[in-house]
């Protein structure tokens, strides 16, 4: 079973940033694409950002602009830097494979963003 294991969330105001990681346990990262999704209270979790082995990255709307994705095939990590961030950013950020997912989720890192 593949093991994710998100880090970097925090609480910050309005306009701050946070990085986020996460890391595979398995090798298979570095081929497929990947993405972070995030859960908001209350909300269906959402996918935000992701990346393909090329590094071709593709984000919604709401953060266009704002939070950049990439990845260290390297060290099966992928990162989400996240600036101006806003109160509706408030969630819970998991990384997963897009689209299917490896079958199972990591706890998530918090993101708590006040105004």
């Amino acid at each position: 079973q593949v093991q994710l294991v998100e880090s970097g969330g925090g609480s910050v105001q309005a306009g701050g940033s946070l990085r986020l990681s996460c890391t595979a346990s398995t090798t298979i990262f570095r081929i497929v694409t990947m993405g972070w999704y995030r859960q908001a209270p209350g909300k269906q979790r959402e996918l935000v950002a992701s990346i393909n082995r090329d590094t071709a990255a593709v984000s919604v709307a709401s953060v266009k602009g704002r939070f950049t994705i990439s990845r260290d095939n390297a060290k099966n990590t992928l990162y989400l830097q996240m600036n101006n961030l806003k109160p509706e950013d408030t969630a819970i950020y998991y990384c997963n494979q897009v689209p299917r997912g490896f079958g199972s989720w990591g706890q998530g890192t918090q993101v708590i963003v006040s105004s």
